[in-house]
């Protein structure tokens, strides 16, 4: 028998959950009018003030907009789907970084933002990716993706030294073509990657660089990047808002 199970969030923390879902999968699409406060009030059977709390967590996500005399509207839409393997690939000669030639075709503006690059010490499941030894550094490039100078995604990109040591890499500018590119003159193509992706509660370095509201959690995938005979040649922590991106992977089915 099933044991039973009772959702303790506040109520206004439930609706805003219910329209949130609507907005996301796009049942209620951009433009449209929300109900009104006293339809509301009646649905879902709370007080205005219960109502006005939901409303105002997806005005803080972007999600909702009041219009004053006219009601609130929908400003979100559906989440941007993100296909990890279109950026893969190393850029044509003289091109930019993926990111950003992908972004033009989708008629959005890329740019990225170098935040650090250093020798450190990288988190467990880093150095166990590449197989180093306890107390073995490795390479760090951090820098947040923006699309339309709104903050997308916090990379953390971690590489051997043994790879990185004298490139480009180690050089606190960004890389023409990005990384990717890089590795592949230096003879490191990119054949395949895995990635683990998961959603948790953000840190305050990534709320931060985000820009999130309150209460939003990240979707995080971890990805190992191999090279020629299985090598790992880069690891990635890579955090995105939950609420504004998925990710989309096609398959073949062997």
């Amino acid at each position: 028998m099933a044991r039973s199970f009772e959702d303790k969030r506040s109520a206004h923390q439930k609706i805003a959950a219910t329209l949130r879902r609507q907005i996301i999968r796009g049942d209620l699409a951009p433009g449209e009018k929300l109900p009104s406060t006293p339809a509301l009030m009646e649905q879902y059977g709370v007080a205005g003030t219960t109502v006005q709390k939901a409303l105002l967590m997806l005005k803080h996500e972007e999600l909702l907009v009041g219009q004053p005399g006219k009601g609130v509207f929908v400003k979100g839409g559906t989440q941007q789907a993100v296909s990890p393997t279109v950026y893969m690939p190393p850029a044509e000669a003289g091109e930019p970084y993926r990111w950003i030639t992908e972004a033009a075709k989708r008629s959005q503006r890329g740019s990225t933002k170098l935040l650090d690059v250093g020798t450190v010490l990288p988190p467990r499941e880093v150095a166990k990716a590449f197989g180093l030894q306890e107390g073995e550094p490795a390479l760090l490039r951090k820098q947040i993706l923006l699309l339309d100078d709104e903050p997308t995604e916090l990379t953390c990109s971690y590489y051997p030294l043994d790879l990185a040591d004298g490139t480009a890499m180690m050089d606190r500018r960004k890389i023409r073509g990005g990384t990717p590119t890089l590795l592949n003159e230096l003879g490191y193509p990119p054949r395949a990657f895995v990635d683990e992706v998961s959603s948790e509660i953000p840190t305050e370095e990534e709320v931060v660089a985000l820009e999130l509201p309150k209460d939003v959690p990240v979707m995080l995938t971890f990805r190992v990047v191999y090279s020629d005979e299985e090598r790992p040649i880069e690891v990635s922590l890579l955090t995105k808002a939950a609420h504004k991106y998925r990710m989309r992977y096609r398959l073949a089915v062997t």
